[in-house]
């Protein structure tokens, strides 16, 4: 066989990259060989020549060449050269150029088979991730807590000292449930903190709210079976519904938060309601005693559950926080969900969950299912931080600091805002709404506010049913004082 096509010269920079000068040699020369830029049977320049072009030493050139013989890119014909090979080991990765468009564009109009779920994250759930936009400022983020105040320095401390020789079984696998200090001093905290009911075997260590109510779906839900949702409510809960074929039922919530009574005209055999009666997500209502009491008396009756999303209850600005719905349970009929996620940092990624105790071992076995437990060492530091007091201390800060910064987001509100967009101050949380004019659409708001580079998500995407007025959710717990009226300044300018 003849060689006689000489693979051209390639453009390679050399840097400072931690990879040797060789092996970056070798990818560049790799990746014209894939991509076709070097033909089969073409002749590679002589690792002087192309030495002399790179600027390294022939050695390194050697070094490279050997790698792609060894490998079997090239072959080596003594006393002509190195040729590239006639059938390369990665050829069915070889896209030729001018076929690369065809690839994509069938692809593209491929008829892929997906699942239902498949088919519904596509057109409902990766559409919203695409269009995910954060402004130029931090105004008016909700759901994230005040990181710039959050101790590292003590997190930081607590990580070290257990970073340095941590014992072998904190390596292994762990215990899908979770690490059992922690568990028992959540179960502490919830018991002080939030009345709840509970002891160290009913909390189950999980990665977030999500996780916990996709977990809740799959263990008490089959398909078909009805649910009820509050209306508006946290998306996320519809979709850990929707992953379960679930019937999905939307309750309007008035002034008491869930409205059990028109719950049940549309469906009386629904089998677990979700809520979140602490702080309606995102309304922002308390539910009344009358209606938790009335909600409980249900789920006894009817043999059915009901879900707590407990997500921001820490956060009161007017007396103490108010008790859990779950520590007034006498049946065990609810399973209640908290987070880290609010009072630490998202991306600590560590939540729990209570539920009865004739259901932990399936909700513990669903837990491993899902990603077998949440880290180890994580979870010993967050154990640390809660059991030597420094979690008690940053709450209490946080709500101090969080009662100032809302103070200061209405007030700035009623100076540029007035007859814009209507905001009053909250009891708890870490958002409150602000109501816009009537026929005024909130999704022109929120993309007119980005433009400006302000976050100010428009409550419509929450709802199943119109409300009466168009709002927006304005979260106050991650921006200070300057950044607060920054925002706001900028938000009168968009809605002007």
């Amino acid at each position: 066989m003849k060689y006689e096509v000489i693979a051209p010269f390639i453009t390679l920079s050399i840097n400072a990259s931690p990879m040797p000068i060789y092996r970056q040699v070798y990818e560049a020369l790799r990746q014209a060989i894939l991509s076709g830029q070097f033909g089969a049977n073409s002749r590679l320049p002589s690792t002087r020549a192309l030495a002399q072009q790179l600027g390294v030493s022939r050695l390194t050139v050697v070094s490279a060449y050997e790698q792609l013989l060894a490998e079997g890119y090239t072959e080596g014909k003594t006393g002509a050269g190195t040729y590239i090979a006639s059938s390369l080991p990665d050829g069915m990765l070889q896209v030729q150029a001018s076929g690369a468009g065809r690839i994509k564009e069938a692809t593209k109009n491929t008829n892929r088979h997906l699942s239902e779920r498949g088919r519904w994250l596509t057109s409902n759930v990766a559409p919203k991730l695409r269009v995910l936009h954060k402004g130029n400022s931090p105004a008016f983020q909700y759901g994230m807590p005040a990181v710039d105040e959050f101790p590292f320095d003590v997190w930081a401390r607590l990580a070290s000292r257990r970073l340095k020789n941590p014992p072998r079984e904190l390596l292994d696998y762990g215990d899908p449930a979770g690490y059992r200090p922690l568990r028992e001093a959540v179960a502490a905290y919830l018991k002080s903190a939030r009345a709840v009911q509970c002891d160290t075997d009913q909390v189950i260590i999980v990665a977030g709210t999500q996780q916990a109510l996709y977990l809740t779906a799959q263990v008490l839900l089959d398909a078909d079976d009805a649910a009820w949702i509050e209306d508006p409510c946290y998306p996320g809960t519809r979709g850990a519904l929707h992953s379960v074929g679930a019937k999905i039922l939307s309750v309007p919530v008035d002034d008491e938060g869930f409205n059990l009574s028109a719950a049940l005209k549309r469906n009386k055999n629904a089998r677990l309601a979700f809520v979140t009666p602490s702080h309606q997500f995102p309304l922002g209502i308390t539910m009344s005693l009358s209606r938790r009491l009335a909600l409980l008396e249900w789920a006894s009756q009817a043999q059915a559950w009901i879900v707590e999303d407990d997500y921001d209850s820490e956060y009161r600005y007017a007396g103490r926080p108010l008790a859990s719905l779950q520590g007034l349970d006498k049946e065990g009929r609810v399973i209640y969900i908290g987070t880290f996620s609010k009072t630490i940092f998202p991306a600590l990624r560590l939540g729990c969950m209570v539920v009865p105790h004739d259901l932990i071992d399936t909700f513990t076995a669903a837990r491993a299912l899902v990603d077998r437990h949440s880290p180890s060492l994580d979870q010993v530091i967050l154990t640390d931080f809660i059991e030597q007091g420094h979690f008690a201390r940053h709450i209490r800060r946080m709500r101090v600091l969080y009662a100032e910064r809302q103070a200061v987001l209405v007030t700035a509100a009623k100076k540029y805002l007035e007859g814009m967009l209507e905001v009053t101050a909250a009891e708890s949380g870490m958002h409150i709404v602000g109501w816009l004019p009537e026929n005024i659409s909130d999704k022109v708001a929120s993309e007119r506010a980005a433009r400006e580079g302000v976050q100010a998500a428009p409550l419509s995407p929450f709802c199943t049913e119109p409300l009466p007025r168009g709002g927006l959710i304005l979260g106050f717990t991650s921006v200070n004082p300057k950044q607060i009226k920054d925002g706001v300044r900028r938000m009168a300018r968009a809605l002007i």
